[in-house]
């Protein structure tokens, strides 16, 4: 038998204990190596049990919760600003509470988390089908959240040329929902959202080709006569005019709202008229 490695007494008949293949007496292995408690800052001896976390160490009897004082040992617990808590004080103060059902949301438990908001992972379902969100994608409406086949069958919109969902956006035709890439003039099928047209029959053309199949023409500059140049136009003996255009052949004055007389093909004034 060997003495103490540090005081070099006999360990003969005696308790010790070993480090690192050294023999110490336990009063040498207590005062050099034992760790202080964090609650009550005394050694842990090493005849007691010696309980860690993160680097700090307390006797079995002072491993407690910082609020309720109920033992930890063997049991789950959290930390907070270094207080150690059991879970139901933890819960109490710091867990997030649950958007759907209020109740707190349990350390270790899964949080879902939406819109700055919290859920159980339970309770994050979709209002209709009531079956579980997760991560997939969903679409909000009222408060409430919903699964996309779900939103779709209950809320969107089909168009009314595709009858597919539309999801975003869209313009109204008529009082019908219509993608904006499938609202498109009937002749040249450009998109016409954002875009000026003309509906006959109710269909719709781009200002183009509602001109070249539909409009009359003007007698003087020859162009398409439609409601998009202006309110005005001006029709006599099968002949159609932009109001703009409706002027003397000779002196050029406007003839809108004025007596005029025809010569061939030509409208003239009164004064140029009877020159």
């Amino acid at each position: 038998m060997t003495d103490c490695h540090y005081c070099l007494q006999s360990l003969r008949g005696r308790k010790y204990a070993l480090r690192e293949e050294n023999a110490y007496c336990i009063a040498c292995y207590d005062s050099l190596f034992a760790n202080p408690c964090e609650e009550c800052k005394q050694p842990i001896e090493c005849n007691s049990k010696d309980l860690a976390y993160k680097g700090r160490h307390w006797h079995e009897g002072c491993f407690k919760c910082a609020k309720c004082s109920r033992s930890l040992v063997e049991k789950p617990f959290a930390a907070k600003d270094e207080l150690l808590l059991c879970t139901e004080c933890y819960s109490d103060e710091y867990s997030s509470k649950c958007f759907h059902c209020q109740k707190t949301i349990m350390p270790g438990s899964r949080k879902m988390e939406f819109k700055g908001s919290s859920w159980h992972e339970s309770c994050f379902v979709c209002q209709y089908c009531r079956q579980p969100l997760g991560t997939k994608p969903l679409i909000t409406k009222d408060n409430e959240n919903y699964c996309v086949p779900c939103f779709e069958k209950q809320f969107a919109h089909h168009c009314y040329s595709c009858k597919k969902v539309i999801t975003s956006g869209g313009v109204t035709y008529h009082d019908q929902p219509w993608h904006k890439e499938c609202f498109v003039c009937v002749g040249c099928k450009a998109q016409l959202s954002g875009q000026r047209f003309i509906s006959k029959d109710e269909y719709p053309y781009c200002v183009d080709c509602f001109s070249k199949l539909y409009a009359k023409k003007c007698a003087a500059c020859k162009k398409p006569i439609t409601a998009l140049g202006g309110p005005k136009f001006i029709s006599f003996e099968e002949r159609q005019w932009h109001g703009e255009c409706f002027n003397c052949a000779k002196c050029f004055v406007s003839l809108v709202g004025q007596g005029f007389l025809t010569r061939q093909d030509d409208v003239l004034c009164h004064v140029c008229g009877s020159a």
